[in-house]
């Protein structure tokens, strides 16, 4: 979900830089960096409990 959206803001902020807004390319892109980074962040943290709780349902 959240990519996604990174995905939508990151489209519109070339969509707005293409047309000469800058001011909004350049909001779009920091909140599709914010959004990507915060998705990035949760995928590692699920990914290490994943492995963590499926390492003691194997063993």
């Amino acid at each position: 979900m959240l990519l996604k959206w990174a995905v939508i803001f990151f489209v519109v902020a070339l969509i707005a830089a293409a047309f000469g807004f800058t001011g909004i390319a350049a909001g779009a892109a920091e909140i599709a960096k914010i959004l990507f980074y915060l998705f990035l962040g949760i995928f590692v943290i699920l990914l290490i409990a994943g492995l963590v709780v499926g390492g003691r349902i194997v063993s």
